[in-house]
This record gives structure tokens, sequence and C-alpha cells, in this order.
């Protein structure tokens, strides 16, 4: 009788398991999200070098954070914090970021400093240059608007101090406050 019972508890034990984690998407490679779609496509920079697509991730639902209320959009001043993705290895040439960076400066100053970001599954900037992708992603409840060159400091940052040399292979900044996070990868 002891038997079973320890028997039965390590089978309940098991499937309870089973049950609650999480199932993974695997995400295409040079995708940003599960079932990535991209709206539109455009090229920037001085050399219009710098892909730009406007992705649309139709596979992930965004929970709501917060009841709707009147709030800033403008995030410029927002600040982020840095994580690095561990391990080394298979991390983008922050070189190659940097040029990413430099066409944001140059768009800031011939187009605009300012850009939107739309909300849903529409919510998805992704810029890449050879082996460098970087993307903003607003997790907001509403669109919001963000300047494109702390996008570029905001890249450089993570390029730079998100090497091998730091055990890391690229990373992203999250907004303090949640609201939008700026990833850079491998392409």
């Amino acid at each position: 009788m002891r038997f079973s019972i320890f028997a039965g508890l390590a089978v309940f034990a098991a499937l309870s398991a089973v049950i609650a984690s999480p199932v993974e998407r695997e995400i295409a490679a040079g995708a940003v999200c599960p079932g990535q779609v991209t709206m539109t496509e455009s090229f920037i920079g001085k050399d219009r070098n710098v892909k730009v697509e406007i992705a649309t991730c139709p596979e992930a639902s965004l929970q709501p954070r917060a009841e709707l209320e009147a709030r800033q959009t403008n995030l410029c001043a927002v600040p982020c914090n840095r994580n690095c993705f561990l391990p080394s290895g298979g991390g983008p040439d922050p070189n190659e970021c940097n040029v990413i960076a430099n066409a944001l400066r140059y768009e800031s100053q011939n187009t605009g400093a300012i850009f939107s970001v739309g909300t849903g599954t529409n919510n998805t900037v992704v810029m890449t240059y050879s082996s460098c992708k970087s993307f903003f992603l607003n997790q907001d409840i509403g669109p919001v608007s963000y300047c494109r060159t702390n996008w570029a400091d905001t890249l450089d940052n993570v390029a730079f101090n998100c090497q091998a040399t730091q055990n890391a292979h690229g990373g992203n900044c999250v907004a303090t406050d949640q609201r939008y996070f700026i990833q850079v990868q491998h392409s």
C-alpha cells in the first residue's frame, strides 16, 4: 500500500510539471517573433543600406498591463535597463550595429527626430544591416512615439557592451516602466 501511494504521488507530480510547463514556439530564423509577417519594408541611412521593417506578430498576444488612462505617449525620456544575453558567441558585429545607429541619426536629422509605433500585433519596428538586427517593441496599451537618436544611442550601448568579451551575444534594454524594449541580436 505504501508503494502505491508514493507511486501515485510521483505520477501526479510528473504530470503536474508537464501540464504546468509553458509551450515555447520556435521562432523562424531572422524573425523577431513567432509567425512574424513583414507589413512594410524600406531602407534608410545616407547610403540607404539599412533595412527597416514594420512587423506584425499575429501569434503573439499582448496582455493589458493597466487600465486605459491618459498617459504620456512620447517615451524619449523613459530610461531603460540593459540586459546582456548569455553565454558568449554568436552575437552581432558591433561595428555593423553602429551602421544602423548612424542611419538612425541620419534619419533624425533629415526626416525627423521622432517615430511612432502602433499597438497590438503591429508593435514592432525592425532594422537590419549585415550581421546586426535591432528592433523596438511597443509593450504599452496604446501607440507610442520614440526618438531615433535615443534608439541609436541604446543600440550602440548594447552592441558594444554585450559582446563575447562580456560573456554575451547581444542583449536588450527594457524601459524602466516596461512600456518598450530595444533588442540587439545577430540577424
